[in-house]
């Protein structure tokens, strides 16, 4: 008779995991605490605009095709995706409509004549930079990414201490682009996707130069229905393997029986099964849903970790078009730096923030009525940050006249829809911890064997997986801790 096991959350850690364990032979039941599954890749609908709630890029597709294709199946059969072009706009400048602006394609000449125009010999330095970040990137997929690690020996090896140096693992970020660029332009473009891994670019080890690699080399696509769409394909092949998805079941306990979980206490009964995986917040299954003597991790321990970000999120329907955005478009703010502390060092709502604005109606027509914008604005804002509703109205207010300086366009006389998205929704609907919008952050001391464990040490068949496990943060991430928490159980119950 196959083993039972319990899955908790039915966003992208949950639905890949259970449908990996299902081919596997499993019988698996996923139980999700909202009312329909996705986790952060929500959809919510209102008057016409169908708006992605959490991750709008879709990056690394290898590793989408790769998942598909353990399962035996085709992506394509699931879903298309379509490359972008441009792939993003940026604006540089003080918050205001004299600020430059440029656009990253498919076309790298360009954005070699790009950097070129940045300072003397850029087009060179880039050149060699994603040579570099394209090895780090082959290196970490094939050696590093897609295995586990339970001890500190496992993690550094003489293999690892050795590529490890080459990879630029023990250094930061932004020294290591710092001795190719002094541009503040270059710098930051090299350097920007940090805050979507969590973490600050002086603090993220120089490996994370591969992101360079993924959106400049690999490109930036768009799948057909947003990440939204992606996550209810995975819905599909998840049932298509016969896992039950149970909605509404918010889990109360993980129920224990001489030190082995057997099974979940949720908000509509109990759930027996041979072993748990939870892809909920982990701090959140630690301490609320195992007792004292079963938690690995202590309330000091969590103290001291690097949270990363929170976000502010605006969901606009916009009533006109938008010509100034593009697809993808990223706001980089002089005083970079002060951003950053604003997040990490002295928390505080940012005056002139940096932000991300999509709108995806340039790409996907049908998330928005005719004539009109899909439009998702993210300020990343340190977490546990007071968010009562008159502090949210008023930084949103400030948000959108910043956004209009920015670009040159009116958004406030157009808006059809609205609505604020922050740290208490976070920890309302994903439970999580101090309001984080992507759960630890990618510090040196934060990376591979220093996350959070895939199995815990205290509740025998107790597993992990999601963004807090290793690899980290983001969708692909997410989707290899899939793949090695589905590996940790199948050698445990071999």
């Amino acid at each position: 008779m196959a083993k039972h096991i319990v899955v908790i959350g039915a966003g992208f850690g949950g639905l890949s995991a259970a449908a990996l364990l299902a081919h596997r032979g499993w019988k698996v039941t996923v139980v999700e605490k909202n009312d329909e599954i996705g986790g952060r890749a929500r959809l919510w609908k209102k008057d016409g605009f169908t708006f992605d709630m959490g991750p709008s890029w879709y990056l690394m597709p290898e590793v989408f095709d790769r998942y598909f294709g353990v399962l035996g199946e085709r992506r394509e059969d699931f879903y298309a995706i379509k490359p972008l072009d441009p792939y993003y706009r940026v604006f540089f400048g003080s918050g205001s409509r004299t600020s430059q602006t440029v656009d990253i394609t498919p076309d790298l000449n360009r954005t070699l004549e790009l950097f070129e125009g940045f300072e003397p010999g850029g087009a060179a330095k880039l050149r060699l930079y994603l040579d570099l970040a394209k090895y780090k990137y082959d290196t970490a997929m094939a050696e590093f990414l897609y295995r586990e690690y339970r001890s500190v020996f496992d993690f550094f090896t003489r293999k690892m201490v050795v590529e490890g140096l080459r990879l630029d693992i023990f250094k930061g970020l932004d020294s290591y682009v710092s001795k190719y660029f002094t541009d503040h332009r270059a710098k930051k473009l090299l350097e920007y996707a940090m805050v979507f891994l969590g973490t600050a670019p002086r603090e993220a080890p120089g490996l994370y130069s591969i992101m360079s690699h993924v959106d400049m080399n690999l490109g930036v696509t768009f799948p057909d229905g947003g990440l939204g769409g992606v996550a209810f394909a995975f819905e599909r092949l998840a049932r298509s393997r016969g896992v039950e998805i149970l909605t509404g079941h918010d889990v109360k306990s993980v129920i224990t029986r001489n030190g082995k979980a057997c099974g979940v206490e949720t908000s509509q009964g109990e759930i027996a099964a041979d072993a748990v995986l939870a892809s909920a917040d982990y701090h959140h299954v630690e301490t609320d849903l195992l007792a004292d003597g079963e938690r690995r991790y202590s309330k000091r321990y969590w103290d001291r970790r690097v949270v990363a970000p929170s976000m502010f999120l605006i969901y606009l329907g916009i009533g006109k078009t938008l010509p100034a955005f593009e697809h993808h478009n990223l706001y980089f703010t002089d005083d970079w730096d002060g951003h950053f502390r604003k997040i990490f060092d002295e928390p505080a709502w940012p005056e002139d923030p940096c932000f991300y604005l999509s709108c995806i109606t340039k790409t996907e027509k049908s998330m928005a009525p005719a004539g009109m914008e899909n439009v998702f604005i993210l300020v990343p804002v340190a977490p546990g940050l007071p968010d009562t509703d008159e502090i949210r109205n008023e930084y949103a207010d400030q948000v959108l006249r910043h956004v209009e300086n920015v670009g040159g366009e009116t958004l406030r006389d157009a808006v059809k829809v609205q609505r604020i998205f922050s740290h208490r929704d976070f920890t309302g609907d994903y439970n999580a911890y101090r309001g984080t919008a992507l759960g630890l952050a990618h510090t040196l001391t934060q990376t591979a064997i220093f996350r959070p464990s895939h199995r815990s040490t205290k509740v025998k068949n107790l597993y992990f997986t999601g963004q807090y496990t290793h690899p980290g943060v983001g969708v692909p991430m997410v989707l290899i801790a899939s793949e090695v928490a589905a590996g940790v159980i199948g050698k445990d119950f071999s």
